[in-house]
């Protein structure tokens, strides 16, 4: 290396070292400059929010909050999660109730319901659950006897104000709700209330639950969103509507109007037969008179709770018990006024709701009894008379009018009425279709074990299956369906004895056993509770039909027609209603078949 190469590298060193020196380090901020950087971010961070999509959508100029807060109002009954955003409901939980497979069942889901309220102002629809409210409730858990008013309010722009108010009620499942404005409005248009709501899976059937769950709405009556499984359905309805409920199989999740009722309603529902999780998804829109919200006057209810029957017949909203199905018309007072109040006075005394079934059986069994013992009585005069009626079909195999018209000559002498011992059969029909429209819709039943059977309100799984049988069978076996359809066998085989073979073009007898194999295929995903109570009704009927028969003398019943036959041919005997009118369409019959024959005779002279 040369002089002038290591002159330049210590110039170097020196300038290096010089720098390090005579250049002063920099100065760090001061803790108060740093929350002024931190202001800076915030107030930038301040001028949009995330929805809940994720989507950025700008803040009202008047907005004060800019994060979302959640306010918990808890009781007894229920956790009700409240947001600032929107001022709506974010979750409603039913403490005292659980999915199906024992997780928290929620009616409103964070993530799978939301409520949009578009508000018409004069500069145009403002959607209020974009905005930011505030309140200065606070947290809180209610007793029995409290409640709870939480306020929200937003300033929108042209000095108009929106405030929301519920009321939370230490029990129940009824929350109060109302919405006013001050400030000027459009006031003949509507608030537009929209409702989405995901329904999720709470019961085990996901196929049944596609079928039962709807949407109901009252007009001038109840109506129903149709219940396809596999299609989406809507309805829509000018006529102001007074309250609408999503419906799940046993819990509810709606709107009651107080004074003013909803217009301009449409309801949708929503189904994807491929999804596992969501049983179907339900839209609801509809309006609130803007004037009723300016004068302070929307006033509305939620129901979220049970389908309970005891629970929604005492909200004050107009037929709103119709919400829990009791079947048709005529069936719905036997349920209302009878096997309801039956069935809860029961409850008073025993917990188990196997045994509770097996008492409601014996009750009813009881007080038909007396129609039983007619009915028995009036089979063993049948039977009596079967020999005779047999020689009649003989004397006459190709007439079935004169074999009809000695049969009732026969019914008329010894005054034996063979409708009789159909009066016990026909009373029972409407109790055991009422039952059948009962126990599907009784959320008592739900979730209570009894033998084999985890949850009466729902089949028995007591053989699952690897695959499908078609004609409602499913993918498994139900053991009660399976004893109730050998119990109505054996009962038809048992009746079958002691009933005399009926001329007509179908076998009864052979029907008898058909019957019950067809129901089989019916009822084998129907509850539990259901096909146990028609088993024990069956084996109830016969060992009350062989009590019976310990008591009926059949020669007494003998000596009894021939007694009548001997009285009716003296004229000593008077005669019943039914007698006089077998009488009257012997005489009718007699008297047309005169002028057939006459008619016949004319005939052949011409």
């Amino acid at each position: 290396m040369d002089k002038n190469f290591i002159i330049g590298l210590v110039l170097i060193m020196l300038m290096l070292i010089g720098y390090q020196i005579l250049v002063p380090k920099p100065v760090e901020p001061t803790p108060a400059e740093q929350t002024s950087q931190d202001t800076s971010k915030t107030s930038v961070a301040s001028s949009i929010t995330q929805d809940s999509l994720g989507a950025p959508s700008p803040v009202n100029d008047s907005i004060a909050p800019v994060i979302t807060q959640d306010l918990v109002i808890e009781t007894n009954d229920i956790r009700v999660v409240f947001s600032n955003k929107g001022g709506v409901m974010k979750e409603v939980l039913l403490k005292k109730y659980k999915t199906y497979d024992q997780k928290p069942l929620y009616l409103i889901a964070e993530n799978h319901n939301s409520f949009h309220i578009n508000f018409p102002t004069q500069t145009g629809d403002v959607r209020l659950t974009d905005q930011f409210f505030t309140t200065t409730a606070e947290n809180k858990t209610l007793s029995e006897k409290d409640s709870a008013i939480i306020t929200y309010k937003v300033n929108l722009k042209n000095n108009q104000t929106v405030e929301q108010t519920y009321v939370v009620h230490g029990s129940g499942y009824v929350i109060d709700y109302g919405i006013k404005s001050m400030g000027a409005a459009a006031s003949n248009k509507l608030v537009e209330f929209n409702w989405n709501n995901d329904l999720l899976q709470l019961e085990n059937d996901m196929k049944k639950n596609r079928e039962v769950v709807t949407i109901n709405y009252y007009t001038d009556g109840l109506h129903s969103v149709a219940t396809s499984p596999t299609s989406n359905e809507e309805d829509k309805t000018a006529d102001p509507v007074k309250w609408f409920t999503i419906k799940h199989k046993y819990f509810l999740a709606g709107l009651i109007a107080d004074k003013h009722p909803f217009g301009n309603v449409t309801l949708r529902a929503d189904v994807n037969p491929n999804d596992s999780t969501i049983v179907k998804t339900m839209h609801v829109t509809a309006g609130i008179p803007m004037a009723a919200v300016q004068k302070g006057d929307a006033n509305y209810q939620f129901f979220l709770g049970p389908n309970d029957y005891h629970l929604v017949d005492k909200v004050k909203a107009e037929n709103f018990d119709q919400n829990v199905y009791l079947g048709y018309a005529f069936l719905k007072p036997i349920n209302k006024f009878f096997l309801v109040p039956l069935f809860n006075f029961l409850e008073t005394f025993v917990s188990n709701y196997g045994l509770l079934i097996v008492l409601l059986v014996l009750f009813v069994k009881t007080l038909l009894t007396p129609l039983t013992y007619r009915s028995y009585i009036s089979m063993a005069k049948m039977r009596l008379l079967a020999p005779e009626l047999e020689q009649i079909r003989q004397q006459n195999p190709d007439d079935m009018a004169k074999q009809q018209q000695d049969q009732m000559k026969l019914y008329q002498q010894v005054g034996v009425s063979p409708l009789s011992g159909c009066i016990p059969v026909l009373a029972t029909m409407p109790i055991l279709f009422s039952l059948f429209f009962l126990f599907p819709n009784l959320i008592e039943l739900r979730q209570q074990s009894f033998l084999w059977a985890s949850d009466l309100s729902t089949y028995d799984s007591f053989i699952k299956l690897p695959f499908t049988v078609p004609l409602g069978i499913g993918n498994h076996i139900s053991l009660f369906t399976i004893l109730m359809t050998a119990s109505s066998i054996g009962y038809a085989y048992y009746n079958n004895q002691i009933t005399p073979t009926q001329p007509g073009p179908v076998n009864m007898k052979v029907l008898g056993y058909i019957m019950p194999l067809m129901f089989m295929f019916v009822l084998n995903s129907f509850p539990a509770g259901l096909t146990f109570y028609y088993f024990v009704s069956n084996v109830t009927t016969i060992a009350q039909q062989l009590l019976i028969k310990r008591f009926v003398n059949e020669d007494k019943i003998r000596a009894i027609l021939d007694e009548n036959r001997k009285k009716n041919a003296n004229g000593e005997k008077k005669q019943t209603k039914f007698q006089k009118y077998l009488e009257k369409s012997l005489q009718a019959a007699d008297e047309a078949k005169k002028k057939q024959a006459e008619l016949e005779k004319r005939a052949k002279k011409k």
